[in-house]
């Protein structure tokens, strides 16, 4: 088994920003009211008729350029997401074409905000067996197309953007150490999208009940989440062999601020050790991760050597934890 790891990362955003200040006009609520129960500040939205693949080429073209690698050499491309451009073909096919990536395998994966984690660990897996060389994973979300603009509980948590890492064999001993992933689908109706698939198919009565947007139970899913980031990333450091103490940074998935700084305190890390950009960037759901680790290795948190601790939680219920000892020599450029 080869030993896999990052070499190369990513992201991209939409450039329309829409505030605090500027929900208060739109539903019920005020920028107090947002900043002390989540920490968000704003977030980043796609215009009108811009589909996902637009935003995960662009996070695509971005860690290929960093990772020196032409997207002819592209093993595998794959997507990670719960709003993809069509309920088919897959988004990662789309992405691949435009890319020319001409003889890559393509598909997408949906584990909700633990994507991005599942698609490292899968994607890896190809690497490992020797079965691939080079795989790129984007985790993206356009999750303002799928919004109640009147829930003002929902409205306010999610903006879009996208993730990208290219994955090829590192020195032994290097790259992802461990993976703890994990799902409860008896808690799957606590976060979901309950119209457009087959439970559930488009009507005129499924459109005007809102159906097709985002429905969560708040409370229930900020208890699960508290317990199972810190469970999961302690079980993902176990695996890897190391402890608390070993840990150089670490990468949470951006939901909320109370939901970081409880999992922050139960792990005894750091504070000045923890990736945060929920406030600038709201809840990115897959896009969380690669965004916010992409982010850390251009402004040199991240360097050759460091054990970096990323976790995750998400729809389905499902949860994601890693450990990698990153691989990549010098700063990005």
């Amino acid at each position: 088994m080869y030993s896999v790891g990052i070499v190369g990362t990513g992201s991209y955003v939409p450039e329309d920003v829409l505030t605090n200040a500027d929900l208060e006009k739109m539903v019920d609520t005020n920028d107090e009211w947002i900043t002390t129960r989540t920490g968000i500040k704003e977030r980043h939205i796609a215009k009108e008729g811009v589909p996902l693949s637009e935003l995960c080429y662009q996070a695509a073209i971005r860690a290929l350029a960093d990772a020196q690698v032409s997207p002819e050499e592209l093993d595998l491309v794959m997507v990670m997401t719960v709003s993809a451009d069509y309920a088919f073909p897959a988004t990662a096919c789309i992405v691949a074409d435009r890319l020319g990536a001409k003889r890559a395998a393509a598909f997408d994966l949906e584990a909700g905000c633990s994507g991005f984690l599942y698609g490292a660990a899968t994607g890896s897996q190809f690497i490992a067996t020797g079965m691939y060389r080079t795989v790129l994973i984007i985790g993206a979300e356009t999750l303002s197309k799928l919004v109640n603009w009147e829930d003002r509980s929902t409205c306010i948590l999610f903006g879009d953007g996208a993730g990208a890492a290219v994955l090829q064999r590192v020195d032994e001993g290097y790259g992802f150490l461990s993976f703890e992933l994990g799902a409860d689908g008896g808690g799957g109706e606590l976060l979901i999208v309950p119209g457009g698939g087959s439970a559930h198919p488009a009507t005129a009565e499924t459109v005007a009940n809102k159906l097709h947007t985002i429905h969560m139970a708040g409370s229930e899913v900020y208890k699960f989440a508290v317990r199972v980031m810190g469970e999961t990333a302690v079980k993902a450091l176990a695996k890897a062999g190391l402890a608390k103490e070993n840990v150089d940074l670490l990468v949470p998935h951006q939901a909320n601020i109370r939901i970081i700084d409880a999992s922050v305190k139960r792990l005894g890390i750091s504070p000045d050790k923890v990736i945060v950009n929920v406030d600038r960037y709201g809840n990115m759901s897959a896009a969380s991760i690669p965004v916010a680790l992409d982010e850390a290795v251009r402004a040199g948190r991240i360097h050759y050597g460091d054990i970096v601790l990323m976790v995750a939680f998400g729809a389905g219920l499902t949860w994601g934890g890693s450990v990698l000892k990153w691989a990549r020599k010098g700063l990005q450029g």
